[in-house]
């Protein structure tokens, strides 16, 4: 069986050839280059999957993003970020990215992420849907299963904030949609009709 090819994009050798060496002991076939530009130039051998850090001198990782997907859509896209870059990251996401890492990553995350994607793209191909992974959420408490760190760790249980912190590594702010604020004013109004907010003199 063809090992998936996939081709990393930074301008730091240090990343690259770490990153290559990660990949390179799982089976995978790697190649690397270290601008956006130069991508470009051998994407035509058929990648599989390509790993692009976001902020790079010229090309930027949203480029080559954007250029990948216009040669070929079917190879998966990697973005590699920093924490300060996280919600570009995201945006990256919206704009065709299937999955996104943060720097320094860990080799077992890395691992697992990068096989999920491949996984993922190899049942688009097929074409059929990728089974989604099934999430334990307390009926009660609405909290969540925490991913386990390792087969004897005891089961953790957070709050859905805490879940998605821990799993996609993004930070969530809390606000109020419409619909809800709408009910919440309707609420209001009736409590002060009534008197049990403001009593009338």
């Amino acid at each position: 069986m063809k090992a998936d090819a996939i081709l990393i994009v930074d301008d730091e050798a240090l990343i690259r050839e770490t990153l290559r060496l990660d990949l390179v002991d799982q089976g995978f076939t790697v190649d690397t280059v270290a601008s956006g530009e130069e991508a470009l130039g051998v994407l035509a051998r058929g990648y599989d999957l390509v790993i692009t850090d976001l902020l790079m001198a010229g090309m930027n990782g949203l480029e080559v993003l954007r250029r990948v997907k216009e040669h070929d859509p079917q190879p998966a896209v990697f973005i590699l970020t920093g924490h300060r870059q996280l919600e570009a990251a995201i945006g990256a996401l919206r704009l065709g990215a299937d999955d996104y890492l943060i720097k320094p990553y860990e080799h077992a995350e890395m691992i697992s992420r990068v096989a999920s994607c491949l996984q993922e793209r190899a049942s688009r191909r097929a074409g059929r849907k990728a089974a989604a992974p099934i999430h334990c959420i307390c009926s009660e408490c609405k909290k969540m299963r925490a991913p386990e760190t390792d087969a004897t760790s005891t089961p953790q249980w957070v709050t859905i904030e805490s879940f998605l912190h821990m799993v996609l590594g993004c930070e969530l702010s809390h606000g109020i949609c419409p619909h809800c604020y709408q009910n919440k004013m309707a609420e209001l109004n009736e409590m002060i009709n009534r008197g049990q907010l403001f009593r009338r003199s």
